[in-house]
Parts: C-alpha cells; structure tokens; sequence
C-alpha cells in the first residue's frame, strides 16, 4: 500500500494545521467520544484544498487529516460519523476505509449505502480500494452506477482484475439501451465489452444496426466501429 495519510498530508499542512492534527490524533487516541467533534473541524482546522503529495492525486487535505484522525482512535464509530456527516465528511470516511482495521461486515454496509445515493463523489469514494469488501453482485451494480452517473470507470478499484461476463452482460445490456435511444456508449465501457466477444456476437446491438430510424442505425454502426 502507497504511504498512509499522516505521512501525505504533513507536508501540506501549515505548522498550525500540524499542531492541531498531533493534539486531535492524540485526543482521537485517549479519548474516542472527541473524535466526532475534531473529524467535523478537520477542514477548518487544516485546509480543504487537493493533496499536493504523488499517489493522491484526487485527495484533499481535510480527507486526509479525517482519515489520520479514524486511524487514530482505538474504535473509530465510522458508522456513526457517516451517517451524521455532510458529503466532504462522508466521503472522508468511505476513502479512509482502507486504512482502518475493519472487516468487510463494518465496511460494506457504508459502501452499499454510498452506492445507493446519485451522489458522484460517494459513489467514486465507495468504488475505491475499499470496494474488496463487496461481493460480486454488489460491486458489479456500483460499476454499472458509475455508467449510469457518468462516473469515470478509472475511479473503480481494481476493475480489470474483478471485471468478469456477468458485468460485461449487464454492460451490454446499458449499451444497447443507449443504441435504442441513439446515444453514444461511454468510451471506457468499451474495453470491458471486448474481453467477451461471444457476448458481443450474440447482442441485438449488431441489429440495431439495421433500424429504419437513423438515428438509433448511425448509434449502433458507431459503436460496433468502436468495438472493432
């Protein structure tokens, strides 16, 4: 694993920011019930700008004092914070999830919850390297809300090692509904639907390129052009 959090965001931090995050950590440490109130004055304290330090890239600098701060305390109530927490403070919890000792029964939950929301960054934040406590079933339907929001598939965890013919089946399905409707197919699905061109033989796509309304025809010829 890349650097943790308190390693990427001391450089970013003013000496002010630093001391703050050292007493809040320490607090976070020997007293949980302080947690709460340091985690939602983590942005006024340290700055909400990105993370200037190679590797997070994406990151901002209250994301990574809030996740120093979870790291910190001996049992960080992440449920408790999610759910009271604003959207930044949501976020926070879902990216620090990999860096907390947690099973997957104490992640999914937040991930399957961030995943039912139309919230880009949520459902970006809940695809991260966090996304392992998913089964299947469930990371598969976060990828296919990624499509759907228009969230970009570089933002999924993984993705070539888990993608497998049930995604690549329901990617074609949103593939075709978009031919039907005479829309293009996002560029990055495009790849996964490649790897399975028994899948792409047997799709009504490859008929639609044969519609008598000219718009859904042109749809279809494009995107079999792009899939070769």
């Amino acid at each position: 694993m890349r650097a943790t959090p308190v390693q990427a965001v001391d450089a970013a931090l003013t000496a002010q920011g630093r001391t703050w995050l050292a007493a809040a950590a320490a607090r976070a440490a020997a007293e949980p019930a302080a947690l709460a109130a340091d985690f939602a004055a983590a942005g006024r304290a340290c700055g909400r700008g990105p993370l200037a330090a190679p590797g997070w890239e994406g990151w901002t600098v209250d994301e990574a004092v809030r996740a120093v701060l979870l790291a910190a305390a001996p049992a960080p109530a992440v449920a408790d914070l999610y759910a009271r927490g604003d959207r930044a403070e949501r976020r926070a919890v879902l990216r620090a999830l990999p860096y907390l000792e947690l099973g997957a029964g104490a992640v999914a939950p937040l991930l399957e919850d961030a995943l039912r929301t139309n919230d880009t960054a949520l459902v970006a934040a809940a695809l991260g390297p966090a996304a392992t406590a998913l089964d299947a079933a469930a990371w598969r339907q976060g990828v296919l809300k990624c499509v759907f929001l228009g969230v970009p598939l570089s933002a999924v965890a993984g993705l070539d090692e888990r993608a497998d013919a049930e995604l690549a089946r329901m990617l074609l399905d949103f593939a075709h509904e978009r031919v039907a409707a005479g829309r293009d197919v996002p560029a990055d699905v495009l790849p996964l639907l490649r790897r399975h061109p028994d899948l792409l033989a047997a799709s009504p796509i490859h008929a639609e390129a044969g519609s008598p309304e000219p718009r859904r025809a042109e749809a279809a010829r494009r995107v079999l052009a792009q899939l070769g």
